[in-house]
């Protein structure tokens, strides 16, 4: 006899529903979606940053995570922007000035980004749950 599962009503209760969470619009590919916008060792770095001063210059962000490359920076930035957790914001005047904050969508993936530290706390490596 299965037992259905309870824990949301997106996972599937039943071995005829697959689908639901390992179709291409189930559950699995769109945390698979949300892994890949925050995968690369400085994207997490970026928004925990973002997070606590929501609105930066490239040169702070750059002094704040210490040795990262202008290069990795700039991709990492355009990459966030491509996916809509950032926005980049120019500023006209005498000199170009160029600043990224946090968008709605980002601002809105700070929750998930903090069950996750709260996971990782709640169930240290290498000790059964």
């Amino acid at each position: 006899m299965t037992v259905p599962t309870t824990t949301h009503f997106q996972v599937p209760t039943t071995q005829e529903s697959p689908d639901v969470c390992l179709g291409p619009a189930g559950s699995a590919a769109h945390v698979t979606r949300v892994v890949r916008m925050v995968q690369g060792r400085w994207k997490l770095p970026i928004l925990f940053r973002l997070f606590a001063d929501p609105t930066l210059r490239t040169l702070q962000l750059k002094r704040d995570l210490g040795s990262i490359s202008q290069k990795v920076l700039t991709q990492h930035l355009r990459e966030l922007a491509e996916d809509g957790l950032v926005a980049r914001v120019e500023h006209a005047g005498k000199s170009l000035r160029v600043e990224y904050q946090l968008t709605e969508m980002g601002r809105q993936l700070r929750a998930v980004l903090v069950a996750a530290r709260m996971f990782s706390v709640d169930h240290p490596t290498g000790q059964p749950g």
